[in-house]
Protein backbone atom coordinates (compact mmCIF):
# COMPACT_ATOMS: atom_id res chain seq x y z
CA UNK A 1 0.00 0.00 0.00
CA UNK A 2 1.33 3.63 -1.03
CA UNK A 3 1.36 6.23 1.61
CA UNK A 4 -0.66 9.12 1.65
CA UNK A 5 -0.19 12.90 2.01
CA UNK A 6 -1.42 14.12 5.58
CA UNK A 7 -0.85 10.17 6.93
CA UNK A 8 0.68 10.74 10.24
CA UNK A 9 4.08 9.53 10.64
CA UNK A 10 5.62 7.51 13.62
CA UNK A 11 9.12 6.45 14.74
CA UNK A 12 9.75 3.81 16.70
CA UNK A 13 9.62 5.74 20.08
CA UNK A 14 7.23 8.55 19.09
CA UNK A 15 5.25 10.28 17.06
CA UNK A 16 7.20 13.01 14.78
CA UNK A 17 5.28 14.80 11.98
CA UNK A 18 3.03 14.02 9.26
CA UNK A 19 3.99 13.17 4.80
CA UNK A 20 3.79 16.34 3.32
CA UNK A 21 4.90 15.13 0.24
CA UNK A 22 6.30 12.31 -2.57
CA UNK A 23 9.02 11.51 -4.28
CA UNK A 24 8.22 9.47 -7.28
CA UNK A 25 11.06 7.32 -9.33
CA UNK A 26 10.44 8.38 -12.58
CA UNK A 27 12.19 4.98 -13.54
CA UNK A 28 10.05 2.08 -11.97
CA UNK A 29 7.14 5.02 -11.37
CA UNK A 30 6.91 3.51 -7.95
CA UNK A 31 7.37 6.08 -4.50
CA UNK A 32 11.05 5.95 -3.56
CA UNK A 33 10.74 8.92 -0.54
CA UNK A 34 8.47 10.41 1.85
CA UNK A 35 8.64 14.29 2.81
CA UNK A 36 7.43 14.33 6.44
CA UNK A 37 7.16 17.55 8.14
CA UNK A 38 8.44 17.50 11.63
CA UNK A 39 6.06 19.39 13.72
CA UNK A 40 7.50 22.70 13.06
CA UNK A 41 11.30 22.00 12.98
CA UNK A 42 11.56 21.65 9.02
CA UNK A 43 10.86 18.41 6.37
CA UNK A 44 13.09 15.41 5.98
CA UNK A 45 13.25 12.99 3.16
CA UNK A 46 12.97 9.77 4.52
CA UNK A 47 13.65 6.48 1.86
CA UNK A 48 11.22 3.94 1.36
CA UNK A 49 13.43 1.07 2.64
CA UNK A 50 13.04 2.78 6.09
CA UNK A 51 9.26 2.57 6.41
CA UNK A 52 7.88 -0.40 8.39
CA UNK A 53 4.14 -0.51 7.58
CA UNK A 54 1.94 1.62 5.46
CA UNK A 55 -1.94 2.08 6.99
CA UNK A 56 -4.75 4.42 5.82
CA UNK A 57 -3.55 7.57 8.03
CA UNK A 58 -0.51 6.23 9.35
CA UNK A 59 3.52 5.68 8.21
CA UNK A 60 5.30 3.51 10.90
CA UNK A 61 9.11 3.98 10.72
CA UNK A 62 11.86 1.68 11.44
CA UNK A 63 14.01 4.46 12.73
CA UNK A 64 14.02 6.56 15.82
CA UNK A 65 12.81 9.79 16.11
CA UNK A 66 16.37 11.07 16.77
CA UNK A 67 17.79 8.92 13.59
CA UNK A 68 14.99 11.01 11.60
CA UNK A 69 15.94 14.55 12.91
CA UNK A 70 19.70 13.74 12.20
CA UNK A 71 18.79 13.53 8.90
CA UNK A 72 19.61 16.66 6.15
CA UNK A 73 16.74 19.07 5.86
CA UNK A 74 14.60 18.51 2.37
CA UNK A 75 15.73 20.74 -0.79
CA UNK A 76 12.87 21.43 -2.29
CA UNK A 77 14.50 23.01 -5.24
CA UNK A 78 15.86 19.21 -6.19
CA UNK A 79 12.84 18.69 -7.30
CA UNK A 80 10.52 19.31 -9.96
CA UNK A 81 6.26 18.86 -10.07
CA UNK A 82 4.45 16.07 -11.94
CA UNK A 83 3.24 19.70 -13.75
CA UNK A 84 6.22 20.82 -14.90
CA UNK A 85 7.71 17.33 -16.38
CA UNK A 86 6.10 14.91 -19.02
CA UNK A 87 6.97 11.33 -17.71
CA UNK A 88 4.68 9.10 -19.92
CA UNK A 89 2.57 6.41 -17.80
CA UNK A 90 3.92 8.20 -14.63
CA UNK A 91 0.20 9.64 -13.52
CA UNK A 92 -1.30 5.73 -14.06
CA UNK A 93 0.86 4.37 -11.66
CA UNK A 94 0.58 7.43 -8.65
CA UNK A 95 -1.43 5.61 -5.99
CA UNK A 96 -1.39 8.72 -3.73
CA UNK A 97 -4.31 11.21 -2.71
CA UNK A 98 -3.89 14.35 -5.02
CA UNK A 99 -1.42 17.09 -3.85
CA UNK A 100 2.43 17.89 -4.55
CA UNK A 101 4.23 14.99 -6.32
CA UNK A 102 7.63 15.31 -7.24
CA UNK A 103 10.06 13.72 -9.21
CA UNK A 104 13.68 14.75 -9.15
CA UNK A 105 15.42 17.47 -10.64
CA UNK A 106 18.13 16.07 -13.35
CA UNK A 107 21.90 16.38 -11.88
CA UNK A 108 23.42 18.37 -14.37
CA UNK A 109 20.20 20.61 -13.56
CA UNK A 110 20.49 20.83 -9.90
CA UNK A 111 22.72 23.84 -9.49
CA UNK A 112 20.22 25.74 -11.24
CA UNK A 113 17.44 27.05 -8.91
CA UNK A 114 14.16 25.49 -9.97
CA UNK A 115 12.00 28.67 -10.66
CA UNK A 116 15.62 30.44 -12.33
CA UNK A 117 15.86 27.19 -14.60
CA UNK A 118 12.63 27.56 -15.74
CA UNK A 119 12.15 31.20 -16.46
CA UNK A 120 15.57 31.23 -18.48
CA UNK A 121 13.96 28.28 -20.26
CA UNK A 122 11.30 30.05 -21.20
CA UNK A 123 13.63 33.49 -21.81
CA UNK A 124 15.74 31.22 -24.37
CA UNK A 125 12.44 30.18 -26.37
CA UNK A 126 10.87 33.76 -26.54
CA UNK A 127 14.21 34.77 -27.80
CA UNK A 128 14.07 32.31 -30.55
CA UNK A 129 9.95 32.88 -31.63
CA UNK A 130 10.50 36.22 -31.04
CA UNK A 131 13.77 37.09 -33.38
CA UNK A 132 12.53 36.36 -36.52
CA UNK A 133 9.93 39.27 -35.66
CA UNK A 134 12.72 41.32 -34.06
CA UNK A 135 14.66 41.61 -36.92
CA UNK A 136 12.50 43.12 -39.87
CA UNK A 137 11.57 45.46 -37.43
CA UNK A 138 15.23 46.29 -35.95
CA UNK A 139 16.63 46.49 -39.49
CA UNK A 140 13.61 49.19 -40.50
CA UNK A 141 14.59 51.42 -37.29
CA UNK A 142 18.57 51.42 -38.05
CA UNK A 143 18.08 51.79 -41.16
CA UNK A 144 18.63 56.01 -41.40
CA UNK A 145 21.79 55.40 -39.42
CA UNK A 146 23.36 53.85 -42.76
CA UNK A 147 21.70 56.16 -45.38
CA UNK A 148 24.54 57.45 -47.65
CA UNK A 149 24.87 61.30 -46.83
CA UNK A 150 23.65 63.42 -49.79
CA UNK A 151 26.62 64.89 -51.76
CA UNK A 152 24.53 66.50 -54.67
CA UNK A 153 25.24 70.02 -55.65
CA UNK A 154 22.36 72.52 -55.04
CA UNK A 155 22.05 75.66 -57.40
CA UNK A 156 21.42 78.90 -54.57
CA UNK A 157 21.22 81.88 -57.01
CA UNK A 158 23.94 84.06 -58.35
CA UNK A 159 26.95 86.29 -57.29
CA UNK A 160 25.69 89.28 -58.86
CA UNK A 161 23.65 89.69 -55.51
CA UNK A 162 26.72 90.40 -53.76
CA UNK A 163 27.46 93.51 -53.92
CA UNK A 164 30.41 94.12 -51.52
CA UNK A 165 33.41 92.40 -50.42
CA UNK A 166 34.24 91.17 -47.07
CA UNK A 167 30.15 91.47 -46.53
CA UNK A 168 27.27 89.02 -45.70
CA UNK A 169 25.12 88.04 -48.01
CA UNK A 170 22.18 85.77 -47.45
CA UNK A 171 21.17 82.96 -49.97
CA UNK A 172 17.58 81.15 -49.30
CA UNK A 173 17.06 77.94 -51.14
CA UNK A 174 14.37 74.78 -50.56
CA UNK A 175 15.51 71.19 -51.32
CA UNK A 176 13.41 67.39 -50.43
CA UNK A 177 14.66 66.54 -47.00
CA UNK A 178 14.21 63.02 -45.30
CA UNK A 179 14.42 63.00 -41.98
CA UNK A 180 14.38 59.11 -40.41
CA UNK A 181 11.43 57.81 -40.79
CA UNK A 182 9.05 60.69 -41.70
CA UNK A 183 8.10 61.44 -45.23
CA UNK A 184 10.38 63.21 -47.50
CA UNK A 185 9.23 67.02 -47.50
CA UNK A 186 10.73 70.44 -49.08
CA UNK A 187 12.32 72.30 -46.47
CA UNK A 188 13.49 76.27 -46.78
CA UNK A 189 17.21 76.43 -46.04
CA UNK A 190 19.57 79.38 -45.51
CA UNK A 191 23.50 80.03 -46.47
CA UNK A 192 25.71 82.80 -45.85
CA UNK A 193 28.49 84.07 -48.95
CA UNK A 194 30.84 86.29 -48.54
CA UNK A 195 32.85 87.74 -51.40
CA UNK A 196 36.42 87.61 -49.62
CA UNK A 197 39.17 90.08 -49.92
CA UNK A 198 42.86 88.61 -49.78
CA UNK A 199 43.40 89.29 -45.95
CA UNK A 200 40.08 87.43 -44.89
CA UNK A 201 40.64 84.50 -47.09
CA UNK A 202 44.12 84.24 -46.13
CA UNK A 203 42.57 83.85 -42.46
CA UNK A 204 40.23 81.03 -43.98
CA UNK A 205 42.11 79.15 -45.73
CA UNK A 206 45.71 79.50 -44.39
CA UNK A 207 47.56 79.26 -47.61
CA UNK A 208 45.88 76.23 -48.68
CA UNK A 209 43.26 74.72 -50.31
CA UNK A 210 40.58 73.05 -48.16
CA UNK A 211 39.57 69.43 -48.76
CA UNK A 212 36.00 67.80 -48.27
CA UNK A 213 35.38 64.43 -47.35
CA UNK A 214 32.54 61.87 -47.80
CA UNK A 215 31.07 58.90 -46.01
CA UNK A 216 34.21 56.91 -47.50
CA UNK A 217 37.22 59.28 -46.17
CA UNK A 218 37.34 60.57 -49.88
CA UNK A 219 37.92 63.91 -51.18
CA UNK A 220 34.42 65.03 -52.51
CA UNK A 221 35.54 68.67 -53.15
CA UNK A 222 37.92 71.06 -53.25
CA UNK A 223 37.63 74.41 -52.37
CA UNK A 224 40.59 76.17 -54.41
CA UNK A 225 42.43 78.87 -52.14
CA UNK A 226 42.74 81.24 -54.70
CA UNK A 227 38.79 81.22 -54.98
CA UNK A 228 37.34 84.27 -53.33
CA UNK A 229 34.11 82.87 -52.70
CA UNK A 230 33.43 81.45 -49.36
CA UNK A 231 29.84 79.27 -48.00
CA UNK A 232 29.28 79.09 -44.48
CA UNK A 233 26.47 76.92 -43.36
CA UNK A 234 23.15 78.95 -41.76
CA UNK A 235 23.52 77.51 -38.39
CA UNK A 236 25.29 78.41 -35.65
CA UNK A 237 27.77 76.32 -34.89
CA UNK A 238 26.92 76.74 -30.68
CA UNK A 239 23.16 74.94 -31.10
CA UNK A 240 22.19 75.40 -34.45
CA UNK A 241 20.18 78.87 -34.83
CA UNK A 242 19.93 80.89 -37.53
CA UNK A 243 22.26 83.90 -37.20
CA UNK A 244 22.21 87.41 -38.92
CA UNK A 245 24.55 89.77 -40.57
CA UNK A 246 24.69 92.63 -38.42
CA UNK A 247 26.67 96.13 -37.50
CA UNK A 248 28.10 96.04 -33.79
CA UNK A 249 28.87 99.36 -32.61
CA UNK A 250 32.55 98.10 -31.45
CA UNK A 251 33.54 95.32 -33.78
CA UNK A 252 31.85 96.80 -36.77
CA UNK A 253 30.16 94.54 -39.42
CA UNK A 254 29.52 90.76 -38.29
CA UNK A 255 27.90 87.61 -38.20
CA UNK A 256 25.35 87.31 -34.78
CA UNK A 257 23.57 84.62 -33.68
CA UNK A 258 20.73 86.30 -31.43
CA UNK A 259 19.96 83.24 -29.01
CA UNK A 260 23.08 83.12 -27.25
CA UNK A 261 25.16 86.27 -28.42
CA UNK A 262 27.98 84.87 -30.32
CA UNK A 263 29.88 87.04 -32.40
CA UNK A 264 32.13 86.12 -35.86
CA UNK A 265 33.77 87.91 -38.19
CA UNK A 266 33.70 87.77 -42.09
CA UNK A 267 35.82 84.69 -42.00
CA UNK A 268 34.04 82.85 -39.67
CA UNK A 269 36.47 82.91 -37.17
CA UNK A 270 34.69 83.61 -33.08
CA UNK A 271 35.32 87.09 -31.76
CA UNK A 272 33.03 86.46 -28.76
CA UNK A 273 30.28 84.30 -27.03
CA UNK A 274 29.50 80.25 -26.72
CA UNK A 275 30.63 79.05 -29.76
CA UNK A 276 33.18 76.21 -29.55
CA UNK A 277 34.14 76.59 -32.85
CA UNK A 278 34.24 78.73 -36.17
CA UNK A 279 31.26 79.05 -38.53
CA UNK A 280 31.00 75.71 -40.49
CA UNK A 281 32.57 76.06 -44.53
CA UNK A 282 30.82 74.27 -47.48
CA UNK A 283 31.71 73.02 -50.80
CA UNK A 284 31.16 75.37 -52.99
CA UNK A 285 31.50 76.02 -57.15
CA UNK A 286 30.59 79.00 -59.10
CA UNK A 287 30.13 79.30 -63.03
CA UNK A 288 31.86 81.55 -65.27
CA UNK A 289 28.50 82.98 -66.04
CA UNK A 290 28.50 83.30 -61.93
CA UNK A 291 26.05 80.73 -61.04
CA UNK A 292 26.29 79.88 -57.26
CA UNK A 293 26.26 75.57 -56.17
CA UNK A 294 26.99 74.11 -52.79
CA UNK A 295 26.85 71.00 -51.21
CA UNK A 296 24.16 71.69 -48.86
CA UNK A 297 26.38 70.11 -45.24
CA UNK A 298 25.09 70.06 -41.67
CA UNK A 299 27.49 69.67 -38.37
CA UNK A 300 26.78 68.42 -35.24
CA UNK A 301 26.09 71.53 -32.94
CA UNK A 302 28.12 72.60 -29.65
CA UNK A 303 31.27 70.64 -30.67
CA UNK A 304 34.69 71.87 -30.90
CA UNK A 305 35.41 69.15 -33.95
CA UNK A 306 33.24 68.74 -36.60
CA UNK A 307 30.60 65.55 -36.92
CA UNK A 308 28.60 66.19 -40.33
CA UNK A 309 25.26 64.54 -39.53
CA UNK A 310 23.37 65.92 -43.26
Amino acid sequence: MQPQLKSKVRCADREIGEVSKVIMDPLSHEVSHLVVSMNGTGERQIPMGAVQTVADDLVQLRSSSSEVIGLPPFKRDDFVTLHEVEIPGLERHIHVTPGEVLVPFPELERNVKRRTFFANLTYVMGLFIGLPLVFPVMKFLMNPMYTPLDNRWLKIGNIGKMKLSDTGTQFQYRRMVKEAYLPEAEVEKNVWLIKATPVVLEKVCQGEDIEFLGDDGKVIWTNKKDIPYLAFSGKCPHLGCAYKWRKHKVLGQVFLCPCHLSIYDASGQVLDGPAPRPLDLLPIQVSASGEVQIIDMEFKAGTKSQTRIV
